[in-house]
């Protein structure tokens, strides 16, 4: 009863819409109204527990990074290159929009500011050059999905706190997860494009000095998570010391680089990276209470007994659990998935003997699918918001890279290989 009550209060919140951080706190409450023996000021104290972390300065140092990127030029640099790359193929600027989202995934680290700002940058031009504003939100929904694995981003830094996985080995371990679902997304919008006659944006391929001219615009941007990776791995700075070498890295780009920052920008940036980073450290903060009481009452290890006791295969242990996070991601938010079931499941995983960080990547991926999953997928619903097309709309023409997408999990999840390759290459 002292674990069920409390979850179950969680799913109700959840189910009736209230906001995410408060959830985990009633619930957290009601632990402690039930067990009147516990003193209050025990919860207050797990409460703020949960933010007393070095690491987890890591979070603002990225998201105020992201959006310094945002808004110094970068990402028209980003999307130039991108056209010139991608624009001879079927369906060109819907090949921009996937390449696009895949390099802004290393600068701005979460999916719902992936998608936000392409449905802003890119969807208006593909439906004047006559694609479907349908398809276009599809296309930015699904790539910007791509986000959460590519380094640095945030669900990789909040799963690794959280479970106390190297978060260096993570920001490894998404990097050809991240590029494969960039090959697998475009091949599809190929396909897609060449049925409907999206046409090419460009009538041949860019010759060699024209990338060349495109990608010197564009190395400086590129180079920050090759910056941040062999920071890392030289053992120059930890990562959440590579959060704040990006922010200076990003700042001295806008301001003294391209300077296309100036001190109003600057502080309207600085403005938002506080409640973007605001918003995800409240939720981490109440998590932590409700993952204590969790650990108290032995709830992972109970569950890990159980699923030992009935599921003997690790194979199966995945299946299922992908399966229950897929159903879960239609109606709760990603990082609200990670943070409350992570904790939980994790221990399982190693009981099999799975590894942590192959673990991690599948589990933020499938996190990640729920986005755009009705019938509560945020990054579903703010695309469709900044676009202005029906949630009806969306679904059928997001259905062919939500099969996709299911493709890449299984893959992620029975070839341990794709995730944990290059960490075990790098770190061995």
């Amino acid at each position: 009863m002292s674990v069920i009550l409390p979850i179950s209060a969680l799913l109700i919140l959840f189910a009736i819409g209230i906001p995410v951080a408060f959830c985990i706190f009633l619930a957290t409450l009601s632990y402690f109204l039930i067990n009147n023996h516990l003193p209050m000021i025990m919860l207050v104290q797990r409460l703020a527990g949960g933010l007393d972390s070095v690491t987890l300065l890591a979070i603002p140092f990225f998201v105020m990074a992201g959006v310094f990127m945002n808004h110094s030029g970068i990402s028209q640099r980003l999307l130039k290159f991108s056209e010139v790359l991608t624009g001879h193929m079927n369906g060109g600027l819907a090949q921009v929009n996937v390449v696009l989202s895949t390099l802004m995934g290393g600068l701005s680290g979460s999916n719902i500011a992936d998608a936000a700002m392409n449905s802003k940058l890119l969807v208006p031009q593909m439906v004047v050059r006559g694609y479907s504003a349908s398809f276009s939100s599809a296309v930015t929904a699904a790539s910007s999905l791509i986000t959460p694995i590519i380094p640095p981003g945030i669900a990789l830094i909040i799963y690794g706190y959280v479970n106390n996985v190297s978060i260096g080995k993570l920001f490894l371990a998404g990097v050809v997860p991240g590029i494969m679902l960039c090959v697998m997304m475009m091949i599809l919008v190929s396909i897609i494009s060449k049925k409907r006659g999206y046409t090419p944006i460009r009538e041949k391929r860019a010759p060699v000095s024209e990338v060349l001219v495109s990608a010197k615009d564009a190395f400086l941007a590129l180079l920050l998570p090759v910056v941040i990776i062999g920071g890392i791995r030289a053992g120059v700075f930890t990562p959440t010391e590579a959060g704040a070498v990006a922010v200076l890295y990003a700042l001295l780009l806008g301001m003294f680089v391209y300077k296309q920052m100036n001190t109003r920008l600057l502080w309207d940036a600085t403005k938002e990276s506080v409640l973007s980073s605001a918003n995800v450290l409240l939720i981490i903060c109440m998590a932590v209470g409700f993952s204590k009481f969790l650990t108290w009452e032995r709830a992972p290890q109970e569950l890990a007994t159980w699923l030992t006791g009935t599921v003997e295969s690790p194979l199966t242990f995945l299946l299922l659990v992908n399966l229950f996070l897929l159903i879960i991601g239609m109606f709760l938010e990603g990082n609200a998935v990670m943070i409350v079931l992570a904790p939980l499941l994790a221990p399982v995983a190693h009981s099999y003997g799975i590894d942590p960080v192959h673990f991690g990547i599948v589990f933020i991926f499938n996190s990640a699918i729920g986005t755009i999953t009705p019938p509560l997928g945020t990054v579903m619903f703010t695309t469709c918001s900044i676009t202005k097309v029906s949630i009806e709309d969306f679904v059928k023409e997001v259905l062919p890279f939500w099969l996709l997408l299911l493709l890449a999990l299984l893959m992620l999840t029975y070839i341990p290989e794709i995730s944990i390759g290059l960490p075990n290459l790098i770190f061995s």
